[in-house]
């Protein structure tokens, strides 16, 4: 098995959904995630391997995982040059790291990470 710290392994996953207080309940019924509040009615869950950031308003209502890189910047300059599309990366969030949404070269979304 992998090395969840290692490159390419799932690191955090993204789920937007019309109504995070309905998703909290919703998950946290049918698989058991514990969750705290990140203000409004959006939460951070808590699965055995992963955290879920659970934020609401989001119509499309879809997961999105991240993947860890070692380098972001490089990661997207291959993501590009795969035919995929991703945008410059920002700076670092407190406690997260450097992060991109990605597609890729078929349009499905994905992301990137670097802690």
């Amino acid at each position: 098995m992998a090395d969840s710290d290692s490159p390419g392994a799932p690191s955090f996953i993204e789920l937007g959904v019309p109504a995070g207080s309905k998703a909290k309940q919703f998950y946290g019924q049918v698989l058991g995630w514990s969750f705290s509040e990140m203000g409004g009615d959006n939460f951070l869950g808590q699965t055995p391997s992963l955290q879920v950031g659970v934020h609401a308003g989001d119509a499309d209502a879809i997961f999105v995982v991240y993947f860890l890189v070692d380098d972001l910047a490089a990661a997207v300059e291959r993501v590009r040059a795969a035919g995929g599309t991703a945008p410059d990366p920002g700076p670092a969030e407190p406690e997260f790291g450097r992060f991109v949404e990605c597609r890729d070269d078929q349009g499905v979304r994905f992301g990137l990470r670097q802690r």
